[in-house]
């Protein structure tokens, strides 16, 4: 449904792409990777039409609708709910669909009362929900979502990926987190030194593909470059004598005619290492009985009481606004509790990441200062190396903090943390402006480091791969969870969590949402899409199904004439027989292979309405 068409686009000296050539099928969710900078946002901005490109062309069918999350915000509304009913579709029944408006709205954090509100009283990150809220509803033909889940929670995170395997049209998303990516897309693409890729499957398997034949590529690119060496010592060898004028000519040509293949640039990727200091203790931290909240009457934290072993991996994890990075700052002394005690082993070294932390770093510095100021031996040399590890190679280690974009200074307060010597780290969302390959070196990293980890974190794939034990904000309670995330969601689970049916977003049992009448129309509207996309389906299935049976009869009566024929050696019905029952063969082949194509869809879209109708209840 999308042509991209020999593409290419520049800005400046800097070249995005060469000759891009790619297309979006119908029905295709597609997962577009690829490292920061090299161009995934551009490219959502031509297909939306707000860059264009410097060559080629992007051809989508005539009224086929983009929906792309926008950051612009610009309400006429009064309320939410009103804003979020602008961008619904003309109804052909005359249906009033505002259910549908309340459920996505509620899948994304909004609570009854703040439907009512005006969206201008809404923080920033709740006006981008509401953006993406506007744009689920509208149903376009493509959507574009980039990065969707930085403003979003865990668990409107985890409804977001129930909305969006369910997506009926064209969808490419861009996130930073390869499980949810994965868990919700069919293809994967990926931009690449300066090309475009695409291919069915998830995101390893694309990664693991260029891998092996960058592998090969390089092979032969080493033995191209000794059999080009050969035939250069060859010619200069004998080039002045007159018996070998032949040969050295041959070779002469053979290397002209030969392209030579130049060296792969070697990719940059973060290169993490914790700088541990000893501890011999077992204890770090000891919290006990804690509470804390900002108004006296709401306590964000209460009773709690937490140990922090030496090598232990701890996960705190709830919706937003709840107290998660308050927690993380009462542990690390920035704030003090209102009740109970919070104790330090004298030994301690703590590395604290924070997105309020980056607020501390020297406008006046450069890069290079900064990292002088926290290493050990204050050494330049040792410094650059940090740089060059956190991607601010040569002169951009020389760059003022000042002039940094967010996602550098990241990096900046990620570099002071790895020279920094500490046995306990507080993490608080560091994967926010990391790329897969980053995101992927931060988990090795952790995972290697001797000491304790308390990390803040919405991202799934690193809950499955560290967390030993949670600090759960959830039912309006903070709790301690002893074992992995699979074990909570397996024994526990989100009590914040659908089916989401109520405009509140409380669970199913509550019913204090919609009314009767709304979810009768909740069920109505699935039953009748569910009719819609599968009733041509089962139509053309039983259709197939009729004429593959009849074409195997054929070839069945046709091979028992051929018999006939040939016992009694009538040549010419031997012949047509055997093309007549050649050519069945031929159509019943495509016909079988197109059914079960079709039955796999057919269930794969079956399951997906039931779960819709499990949700509604």
């Amino acid at each position: 449904m999308l042509q991209i068409n020999n593409i290419g686009k520049s800005f400046g000296e800097q070249v995005l792409f060469e000759g891009v050539t790619c297309s979006i099928g119908k029905g295709e969710r597609v997962g577009l990777v690829g490292r920061n900078g090299s161009g995934k946002t551009t490219l959502f901005r031509m297909i939306l039409g707000e860059e264009h490109p410097d060559t080629g062309i992007m051809d989508m069918p005539q009224g086929y609708r983009v929906g792309h999350l926008s950051q612009h915000i610009r309400f006429t509304a009064p309320t939410v709910l009103e804003e979020a009913k602008l961008s619904l579709q003309p109804n052909e029944d005359g249906i009033d669909e505002t259910y549908k408006v309340k459920k996505v709205l509620a899948g994304l954090g909004f609570t009854e009362s703040d439907l009512q509100n005006s969206p201008h009283r809404l923080s920033g990150g709740y006006q981008i929900r509401l953006n993406l809220a506007k744009v689920l509803v509208s149903e376009p033909d493509l959507l574009l979502l980039d990065e969707p889940t930085n403003y979003l929670d865990i668990v409107s995170i985890r409804w977001l990926g129930r909305e969006l395997r369910a997506w009926k049209g064209e969808l490419i998303l861009i996130t930073h987190d390869r499980d949810f990516m994965d868990s919700i897309t069919t293809h994967t693409m990926i931009i690449h030194r300066l090309r475009l890729r695409k291919i069915e499957g998830p995101t390893h398997k694309l990664y693991e593909q260029i891998a092996v034949e960058e592998e090969v590529y390089e092979k032969t690119r080493i033995n191209d470059e000794k059999k080009r060496k050969e035939a250069e010592q060859f010619i200069n060898r004998f080039r002045a004598q007159a018996t070998k004028a032949r040969a050295v000519q041959s070779r002469i040509k053979a290397l002209q005619r030969h392209e030579r293949l130049e060296k792969l640039t070697r990719q940059k990727t973060l290169d993490f290492s914790f700088n541990e200091a000893p501890f011999q203790a077992k204890q770090l931290l000891v919290a006990e009985d804690i509470s804390f909240g900002f108004d006296r009457d709401r306590l964000l934290i209460e009773g709690l009481n937490l140990l922090i072993g030496k090598n232990d991996r701890v996960a705190i994890v709830g919706k937003n606004g709840k107290g998660k990075t308050t927690l993380l700052n009462l542990l690390a002394a920035e704030l003090k509790p209102s009740r109970g005690v919070i104790t330090r082993h004298p030994a301690a070294k703590l590395a604290y990441f924070g997105q309020t932390n980056i607020l501390r770093l020297n406008e006046k510095n450069t890069v290079e200062e900064e990292i002088m100021d926290v290493h050990p031996d204050h050494s330049r040399g040792a410094a650059r190396g940090i740089c060059g590890l956190m991607l601010f190679s040569g002169d951009d280690a020389l760059k003022r903090i000042s002039v940094l974009s967010g996602g550098e200074k990241s990096r900046v307060l990620l570099g002071k943390i790895l020279v920094s010597p500490s046995n306990m780290l507080f993490l608080d969302e560091p994967t926010n402006h990391l790329d897969m390959e980053s995101i992927a070196s931060l988990i090795e990293a952790m995972e290697e480091f001797e000491g304790a980890i308390v990390i803040v974190t919405h991202n799934e794939m690193i809950l499955h791969a560290i967390a030993e034990r949670l600090v759960v904000f959830d039912d309006n309670k903070v709790t301690v969870f002893e074992g992995s995330y699979q074990d909570f969601l397996d024994r526990v689970g989100w009590k914040d969590e659908s089916p989401i049916d109520s405009v509140a977003g409380k669970p199913a049992e509550a019913r204090e949402g919609l009314k009767r009448k709304d979810l009768r129309k909740a069920r109505a509207d699935v039953i009748t899409r569910k009719s819609k996309a599968l009733g041509p389906m089962q139509a053309r299935m039983t259709e197939l199904e009729q004429t593959i049976m009849k074409l195997e009869k054929k070839v069945e009566d046709d091979t028992k004439a051929l018999q006939d024929a040939t016992f009694h050696g009538r040549a010419l019905d031997i012949q047509n027989l055997s093309k007549d029952i050649n050519h069945a063969q031929k159509r019943i082949e495509p016909l079988f292979e197109e059914l079960v194509s079709l039955t796999r869809e057919f269930e794969k879209k079956n399951r997906e309405f039931e779960e819709e109708l499990k949700e509604i209840g």
